[in-house]
């Protein structure tokens, strides 16, 4: 029986001091998280958006990965709290001259920094840095394994829309196998009551994914009379093998999300992307663009829930001005 959003305990305060990933988090904890990103989300749409809840705290932004929306997302998010922040880019560090992540980390360490926020190629990163730092750890995405702060942007986004998780139908399309989103996503939709459908080629769905409690689909025309929300992942060429699917141009033909494919659908649909889209290929411009899409919205919830995180990791509640 899903669980209703009206039956979740109210609690105050995160269990864990790191967020790591949304596998095993509670129901409870995912709404608190939530509920505060809907104050944060007010204060940003505000003429003044600067409050001192994170003054005299330190936070390193340590990328390992290239990125730009979570990157710039978590750096509002800190400078809007009146943290003090220092960069940390892998391209232009010791890293390059061969240290290895313990030894940068150590290094860093010893400057008394608060919290660190890391992206990092190898899953179970964030996890390692627990083992060796006092501070609070923020996974901003680890390989192929999590990232956490994504898929809460996602259903803050969604249930701002909907007005609901439990209940609803939420599809996952496309490179499931190479998604640290829909991984995440998955365990924070089931855990809020919804119902999961992944689909896309064989080739790019994990093997006893069914496991986590999803439906497999191969077909994207047999989803789109189904769901109430679409979440369109990038193809991850980067990160894949060649051969696992015939040529790009038939990975759009059978699974790309254009207008004429949701004209099928029987409600509007929600449609949701990540980023960075891959136009004409994932996602056509038209649906992209269109009065269903909610993509620019994720990327301002995206601010939010992320101001909401580091508050609630550093020890909230207090008032958040």
């Amino acid at each position: 029986m899903a669980i209703m959003e009206s039956e979740v305990k109210r609690i105050e305060r995160l269990s864990s001091r790191h967020l790591l990933g949304l596998d095993g988090m509670k129901a409870e904890e995912i709404q608190l998280i939530l509920d505060t990103a809907r104050s944060f989300r007010e204060i940003i749409d505000r003429p003044i958006k600067r409050v001192p809840t994170l003054q005299g705290k330190t936070i390193v932004n340590l990328f390992y990965e290239p990125s730009t929306r979570t990157r710039i997302s978590f750096e509002l998010a800190e400078k809007r709290m009146s943290a003090d922040i220092i960069n940390f880019s892998a391209s232009t560090s010791s890293v390059k001259k061969g240290e290895s992540l313990i030894d940068t980390v150590r290094n860093i360490a010893a400057m008394k920094i608060d919290m660190v926020v890391m992206r990092h190629s190898s899953p179970g990163a964030g996890h390692l840095l627990t083992r060796v730092l006092d501070a609070n750890i923020i996974n901003a995405g680890d390989g192929g394994h999590e990232h956490p702060t994504q898929a809460l942007l996602d259903m803050m986004t969604i249930r701002e829309k909907k007005g609901r998780l439990d209940n609803l139908t939420i599809a996952m399309v496309g490179d499931i196998s190479h998604s640290r989103v829909a991984l995440s996503n998955i365990y924070g939709l089931k855990t809020m009551g919804a119902r999961v459908l992944v689909c896309g080629p064989s080739t790019l769905i994990p093997r006893e994914i069914e496991r986590l409690g999803v439906e497999v689909y191969h077909n994207i025309d047999d989803i789109i009379p189904q769901v109430d929300v679409m979440n369109i992942l990038r193809l991850q060429l980067e990160r894949q093998r060649k051969g696992l699917f015939p040529s790009l141009r038939e990975y759009h033909n059978y699974f790309g999300i254009t207008r004429e494919r949701l004209e099928k659908a029987t409600r509007p649909i929600l449609i949701m992307h990540p980023g960075p889209m891959n136009r004409g290929l994932e996602i056509s411009s038209n649906v992209a663009d269109s009065e269903h899409s909610v993509i620019l919205e994720q990327v301002t919830n995206g601010i939010a829930v992320r101001m909401a995180v580091l508050y609630l990791l550093a020890g909230g509640p207090s008032e958040i001005h």
